[in-house]
């Protein structure tokens, strides 16, 4: 099958390219049975000609995908397996949180996300919804959040030296008037969530709307995504609070623990 023609019918054919397609299909005849192959072998497993096929293995081997191996024959690098991983990683991630995320929605009634860090802000790739009548309908899975603003992201920003650098150095939006947009007022509220180990959210993103979000790490004690709660601001007060804030930390370092930190 060549890679992408699950979903395929909801592409534009017009914005298909061709060669890009027969080089997947190219990686893909490529198996742990199979682990080197000759041309005539990816010839007759793709049904594409001789020529077509040393053209992309070519462009394959000049772009660090494939290289050669002995007697004349392909095999894969170490790239595809560096790429697989990350995906590997994410959904071992999620399988990981998911527990976490169920406990947290059913517990409080709110809804409970799972975030990565991701080149404009931060990702929610995961969430499980309470049954609080009233909920938070604007985030959603695939929602990327500022740094800035909101629970989960200002986690991120503060337990990453390399975020840090990059976002404060820009001009921050301002979603609230409750959304920190001057820089030294900003990096005062991550040294804090720092030594708190969780960041509270007090309508900086979105008005009535309150989060607590904590930082789960990986092996590697880098920060690799956060767990938090939202729901209506007037929910995150007091004593529940409280409660709160020892749940989510509490489930964040124990799913650290899972991912080897």
């Amino acid at each position: 099958m060549i890679a992408g023609d699950q979903g395929a019918a909801a592409v534009d054919p017009k914005n298909l390219v061709v060669s890009v397609l027969k080089a997947c299909q190219l990686m893909e005849c490529f198996t742990r049975e199979k682990p080197t192959l000759t041309l005539t072998d990816l010839t007759a497993a793709t049904g594409m000609n001789k020529t077509t096929v040393h053209r992309l293995a070519s462009t394959l081997i000049r772009a660090g995908w494939l290289t050669r191996g002995d007697g004349a024959t392909y095999r894969l690098t170490m790239r595809p397996f560096r790429v697989g991983a990350v995906a590997l990683a994410e959904l071992s991630l999620r399988d990981e949180a998911v527990p976490f995320l169920r406990g947290l929605a059913d517990r409080f009634g709110d809804t409970a996300y799972l975030m990565i860090p991701g080149q404009e802000g931060a990702v929610c790739v995961d969430m499980v919804q309470g049954n609080n009548p009233v909920r938070v309908n604007t985030v959603g899975v695939g929602t990327v959040l500022p740094y800035h603003t909101a629970a989960g992201p200002v986690v991120m920003l503060a337990f990453s030296e390399e975020l840090r650098d990059r976002w404060l150095a820009r001009t921050l939006d301002q979603y609230t008037s409750n959304t920190m947009v001057d820089a030294q007022t900003l990096t005062d509220r991550l040294d804090k969530v720092v030594r708190d180990g969780y960041a509270i959210s007090e309508e900086d993103y979105l008005y009535g709307v309150g989060a607590v979000a904590a930082p789960v790490f990986d092996a590697q004690s880098e920060i690799a995504a956060t767990l938090s709660l939202g729901g209506v601001n007037d929910g995150f007060r007091g004593s529940r609070l409280l409660e709160i804030i020892e749940a989510v930390t509490s489930s964040a370092r124990e799913l650290s623990a899972r991912l080897g930190h």
